[in-house]
């Protein structure tokens, strides 16, 4: 058995992400087998035991994560091509009156941000933005078991073996796509869950299949849904809210 970096094997085991890992181990705030580790790139082997000291846990207490209702026009991460980042939406003035976190902003809340889960210039719905590693990692890790769910209006005229397709058989950048959940919400909305997140995937689903995307929003990820967050406003993750 070959022994592994302990920031990879803290990362795989859900307990935080590599970078917050090498943080914590800087500060001596992590043990194997009962035995402080303070030197970055220090290794383990698999089956040792890795537990976080005090500090480090209080330290994951104090990262957010936050839910955006996302307005088409904005980029979910940095800004590009003139394009506003949907980061941008977060200050005071548009914390959601319904957020029932215990959470006021706080600029510090803004840093190091990461989007766990894009979505398009041209969509709208709910965005997460977290600066914990955990939740990024739960949520577009390549094991990640948070399905998504979408309404999608659409303009055309589905075949006979269209509906079928989108839900299994399609291909996208040569490689077949998981198994979705794709049903008519409406005469012009279908509602699709997915397992994956592949870049633009619905749209591209779509017009496989002779359909054009004229309106899509995301309405959950994982447990969590967009509810009655306005769009344009935003609020905390609570502490008792699980993907």
């Amino acid at each position: 058995m070959e022994k592994v970096r302990i920031s990879k094997l803290m990362s795989e085991r859900g307990l935080c992400s590599r970078r917050e890992a090498d943080g914590y181990i800087e500060r001596g705030w992590v043990r194997v087998d009962g035995v402080v580790v303070s030197e970055l790139g220090a290794k383990a082997y698999p089956d040792q035991t890795i537990t976080l000291e005090r500090a480090a846990r209080a330290a994951q207490t104090s990262l957010v994560t936050i839910l955006i209702n996302k307005p088409i026009g904005y980029v979910s991460g940095q800004a590009e091509d003139g394009y506003t980042p949907a980061a941008a939406l977060i200050d005071a003035r548009s914390q959601y009156e319904g957020d029932r976190s215990g959470r006021r902003f706080d600029r510090a809340h803004l840093r190091g941000l990461a989007v766990a889960g894009r979505l398009d210039i041209d969509s709208q719905g709910l965005l997460i933005l977290t600066q914990d590693g955990r939740v990024a990692k739960q949520l577009i890790g390549e094991d990640s078991a948070v399905d998504k769910e979408y309404l999608v209006r659409v303009d055309g005229k589905l075949g006979e073996r269209g509906l079928a397709l989108l839900n299994h058989g399609l291909t996208l950048d040569g490689k077949p796509l998981k198994r979705a959940d794709v049903r008519w919400q409406n005469d012009d909305q279908l509602r699709f869950v997915l397992h994956e997140g592949k870049k633009r995937q619905i749209r591209r689903m779509c017009e496989l299949v002779g359909l054009k995307v004229v309106g899509l929003k995301r309405v959950r990820i994982g447990r969590i849904r967009l509810g009655d967050l306005p769009l344009g406003q935003w609020r905390y993750l609570r502490e008792d809210e699980r993907f």
